[in-house]
């Protein structure tokens, strides 16, 4: 992703990221990200046209970080929808700011590098054996259960790692020809 921005892009980028990361996505304005940057906010625009472009940035680090979350853990548990699930989870908890910003609001699809959705997407559907419902009920299940987790929605004690397991096994228990 970032071998096509710019150094200073770049930097624009990290720092919008570390901004994001510390203090959540109402905190990510061109104002406080020029001012940590030490520059004045219209010096951002020679590199990004808007806040928008920024974030769109940081959506695609989302996806592409998620991607390579998703391959390793295939590559170390291959078709396990349960190790996807758990890659997913710790990634996603890691980084519950950015997690939000890149899915509480419809994702620019038209501004993303071409494949990126669907090299973050392949390591699912591969688990589920190619089948795109399946996979994405798995994912609906799985950001359901995250967005709960980063917003505090469980009780306390919540035995949260039995739940995730229990729900995958669900979604993708072998069914039986009779139903």
């Amino acid at each position: 992703m970032a071998d096509r921005l710019s150094p200073r892009a770049r930097e624009i980028a990290a720092t919008a990221r570390a901004l994001l990361e510390e203090s959540g996505p109402a905190a990510l304005t061109l104002r406080a990200l020029a001012d940590r940057l030490g520059i004045k906010a219209p010096s951002l625009y020679k590199h990004f046209p808007d806040k928008n472009a920024v974030e769109v940035e940081l959506v695609a680090q989302f996806l592409t970080e998620t991607a390579e979350a998703l391959e390793g853990a295939e590559a170390d548990e291959p078709a396990s929808p349960a190790a996807l699930a758990r890659a997913y989870r710790t990634y996603a908890l890691a980084h519950p700011h950015l997690y939000c910003l890149a899915n509480e609001r419809p994702l620019p699809r038209a501004l993303l590098p071409a494949g990126l959705e669907d090299r973050a997407a392949a390591p699912l559907l591969r688990a589920c054996g190619g089948d795109g419902d399946l996979a994405r009920s798995v994912w609906a299940f799985a950001h359901g259960m995250v967005v709960l987790e980063i917003h505090g929605r469980f009780p306390e004690g919540a035995d949260l790692a039995q739940a995730w397991r229990k729900g995958v096994e669900a979604l993708v228990r072998p069914r039986t020809s009779n139903g």
